[in-house]
């Protein structure tokens, strides 16, 4: 992986913790969540008239992406009305790098250097220690567990049908524009009888309007990145947004600061540079 590699998935990691932390944070999370996703249908969709559809090949992914997706937000929305944003997030990121490694190696045939053995090494730890830490404050709902595990698989599962229809897309950027249009039709009638779109855009647009941004530019950052770099490094590299969270969680969400957290925070850290030469 090139440094720009490195830097767009540090970036995406950085975004994709932010935008998570604001939606948690937000009044009505699910109706916050939806809102960003039509908002973020929106923004691309003049990106399209430039970018023109991704290739044909490319349709099959965007569908199995865009339910692989959806399976996604409701699980971890559903986590998150159980359960704290600081252990459902990095336990979420923490099953997807662990299944992704072995995922990109059956379905892209990639293989990873020991160097990136031990970068996607220490991120699991940290992720577990993250987990382990945000456990200590309280017990865990069984409920929030079927969620968190539902959540990890379908993540791990759409990571690897975005890697790979991007590739077939022609253009990341294309690629990118449609899923987040397809996403948010989904979330829309999945969420029509909560309210009708557009009574979500009135009452929530203002609010949510840089949520989507970060969210759409989180999303073509690792789209790029997966384009043509490894995937499963890279993977590890976004999902050190669990640690971004973490920092956010205990800055804006008053959540207590550990020394098992601290040590996570090192250990992610640690894995950056191994990551690079993976």
């Amino acid at each position: 992986m090139t440094l720009w590699d490195v830097a767009g998935a540090l970036l995406s990691a950085i975004l994709h913790a932010g935008w998570n932390a604001a939606i948690k944070a937000h009044a009505k999370p699910t109706e916050a969540m939806t809102t960003q996703m039509m908002l973020s249908a929106l923004i691309v969709v003049p990106g399209l008239f430039w970018t023109g559809l991704p290739a044909q090949s490319s349709w099959p992914w965007i569908a199995a992406s865009t339910a692989l997706n959806f399976v996604t937000v409701t699980s971890m929305l559903r986590a998150y009305a159980l359960i704290g944003f600081g252990l459902v997030y990095p336990v979420v990121r923490a099953f997807s790098v662990l299944l992704v490694v072995p995922l990109a190696a059956t379905l892209s045939g990639e293989s990873l250097s020991p160097y990136g053995f031990a970068g996607v090494g220490l991120v699991a730890v940290s992720l577990l220690l993250l987990a382990a830490s945000s456990g200590r404050t309280g017990e865990l709902p069984r409920r929030a567990l079927v969620w968190i595990l539902i959540a990890g698989l379908s993540t791990a599962a759409y990571v690897m049908s975005d890697a790979q229809g991007v590739r077939h897309a022609g253009s990341p950027w294309a690629y990118g524009f449609m899923v987040s249009i397809t996403n948010a039709m989904a979330m829309s009638w999945a969420q029509r009888r909560m309210a009708h779109p557009w009574r979500l855009l009135k009452e929530h647009a203002v609010t949510t309007a840089p949520i989507a941004a970060a969210a759409v530019v989180s999303y073509l950052l690792i789209l790029w990145v997966w384009s043509h770099a490894p995937v499963a490094p890279a993977s590890a590299l976004r999902d050190t947004s669990s640690v971004f969270a973490i920092l956010i969680a205990i800055v804006w969400l008053r959540e207590p600061f550990t020394r098992l957290r601290l040590a996570a925070i090192l250990l992610a850290a640690a894995a950056v540079p191994l990551l690079r030469f993976a």
